[in-house]
């Protein structure tokens, strides 16, 4: 059976099988709509959390990153796992004990202001539209390989899908939907990662065989990478090129940015207790694991497969005639582009004048089982977990974006007085619409689908985290000091990106940079200006009410099942 009707039974059936969940588990009231009615089990919840999280920025763009860049892109791994860590440990309990299941709920009551829930409002949806531009990007990218169609038509098709189990199910049919992805999606990671490791280094563990010694002698696969990768001009891959300064900001931008993502947040209270959410952050951290520790092995075996494929054994470049039919697939979709500059009608890849080949790196993942010529329905399979990782997370983003406007801007600000009826038909409104503007922005995304993502942890990094955790563990900051940061945070942010960007992006190298710190880094200084800003204004504008502070006392034991409210 050839590879697209594989792929069309195997995407067909997985998206079936969500729509069905959607319709079985439809939400009936805003309870159900925001946090399922907060009766998920933990360990469901972990693995909806885990697909939640592994976007198709994880599942598709690391390890691509990983491969082009090598020791450079370890930044994404060790910022996106350390940050879940953060979150776990240090926010998750305390705002399921404060009962509010929104960040802009959380910081309106907290910080006792309609404006801090309105700023709070407008920074959700700022994050979590940069954070869904890149899923649509990712569900484009898949559609376009596997199902033959333009980008642009691959991303509409996601939204329909994403439209239909979003707006209906709402967080209850987004969670059960999120547990099948997570298996559908760690299942297709998996399998062609052990099928390759075995055909390269006879190890069916990747992690393992990611340092050990390629099949037939060849001495270390990292040391072959190493040499092949001086050898066409490459840093070393073992190597950084980055500076010091800007590997510390964009990691410590992506830590605390996963501590800020709302979307993320708000699965913590889909469990009935604190005690769930703690588990349910345990099981996750679990699920993530396995796909985290297994990415930098796949970078590795795709960089290696792709350059013997492309340059040849000898290294003297094969023929153009004679390429895989992969490279001619992803020809089709604009991702690899190939230019005979000297005229011999050979292929080659290298860092330098010699280059001839034009690739995306968000294709590596994608890619790598054709590369490594395994069996059609491993492709196809590759291809089904790829939407799941970016249908799981555009969905969670979009139930977001809804949520904070229904909830936190209309039921909770502008309109009181409206009904739960109301308030849900408001939020399906809402999700329906940003389902169009998210779409828009997968066609146009603003950089591959790692880095957009990147921004949108620097925003949440800039604006949130500082907010949250000042709110939970310094019970006298004010409103007046929480407000003032956030604005100052995400507004400087916000600034530095879109300078580099969309207005200036020929200035975007490191001599232009502040401090030598990239865009992808900048929310790291951004949270930094947000947090002296804050302690300025609270110093010269007293403490928080006392009822207030005896609030935030209480949740600093999260011991109980603090219930989730809609009000």
């Amino acid at each position: 059976m050839d590879i697209q009707l594989l792929t069309y039974l195997l995407v067909g059936a997985s998206f079936a099988l969500y729509i069905g969940i959607a319709i079985w588990a439809r939400a009936g009231s805003t309870s159900e709509f925001y946090v399922a009615g907060g009766g998920i089990p933990p360990v469901a919840n972990g693995m909806a959390t885990a697909a939640d999280w592994m976007s198709a920025a994880s599942w598709i763009s690391m390890a691509g990153i990983i491969s082009f860049a090598g020791y450079d892109g370890s930044v994404y791994l060790m910022g996106w796992t350390g940050g879940y860590v953060l979150l776990a440990l240090c926010l998750a309990p305390y705002l399921r004990k404060f009962g509010k299941f929104t960040v802009p709920d959380f910081i309106g009551d907290r910080y006792y202001s309609q404006t801090a829930r309105t700023i709070a409002v407008v920074c959700a949806i700022f994050v979590s539209f940069t954070y869904v531009a890149g899923q649509m990007r990712g569900v484009g990218v898949v559609f376009s390989r596997f199902l033959e169609v333009p980008v642009n038509t691959g991303v509409i098709i996601g939204m329909v899908i994403v439209f239909f189990y979003a707006v209906l199910g709402g967080m209850k049919g987004i969670t059960y939907t999120q547990v099948a992805q997570y298996c559908v999606l760690i299942f297709a990671f998996m399998v062609p990662a052990i099928f390759i490791s075995l055909l390269m280094t006879g190890n069916p563990i990747p992690q393992i065989g990611f340092g050990g010694q390629v099949s037939g002698g060849e001495g270390y696969l990292l040391d072959k990478l190493d040499g092949l990768s001086t050898e066409l001009g490459f840093a070393q891959y073992t190597e950084g090129t980055k500076p010091m300064i800007d590997v510390f900001f964009i990691t410590a931008a992506l830590m605390v940015g996963t501590a800020g993502l709302p979307h993320v947040i708000v699965r913590f209270f889909t469990v009935p207790s604190v005690a769930g959410a703690r588990r349910s952050a345990g099981w996750a951290l679990i699920f993530i694991a396995i796909l985290y520790t297994t990415a930098p092995a796949v970078a590795v075996f795709a960089r290696v497969n792709m350059i013997n494929t492309i340059n040849g054994e000898d290294s003297a470049g094969a023929l153009y005639s004679e390429a895989p039919s992969w490279i001619k697939s992803w020809e089709t979709t604009g991702l690899i582009s190939w230019e005979d500059k000297n005229g011999d009608g050979r292929m080659f890849y290298a860092a330098d004048e010699r280059n001839e080949m034009k690739i995306d790196r968000d294709i590596m993942v994608l890619a790598n089982p054709e590369i490594a010529q395994l069996p059609n329905w491993v492709i196809a399979l590759v291809a089904a977990g790829g939407l799941a990782a970016a249908l799981s997370t555009a969905a969670g983003l979009l139930l977001v974006i809804s949520t904070s406007v229904s909830h936190d801007l209309l039921k909770r600000n502008l309109m009181p007085n409206i009904t739960d009826k109301q308030e849900l038909l408001f939020a399906r409104m809402s999700a329906a619409v940003a389902v169009v503007v998210a779409g828009y922005l997968g066609i146009n995304p603003p950089g591959f689908v790692a880095q957009v993502v990147a921004f949108a942890f620097g925003l949440a990094a800039s604006s949130f985290f500082p907010a949250i955790i000042l709110g939970i563990f310094h019970k006298r900051m004010n409103k007046e000091g929480a407000l003032s940061g956030m604005i100052v945070g995400i507004t400087f942010t916000a600034a530095y990106i879109i300078y580099f960007k969309f207005i200036n992006p020929a200035a975007n190298i490191p001599d232009n940079w502040f401090l030598g710190i990239s865009p992808e880094g900048i929310g790291t200084l951004g949270m930094i200006l947000n947090f002296v800003v804050a302690f300025a204004v609270h110093k010269v504008t007293g403490d928080a009410p006392d009822d207030v502070q005896d609030v935030v006392e209480s949740i600093r034991y999260p011991k109980g099942a603090g219930e989730a409210s809609a009000h």
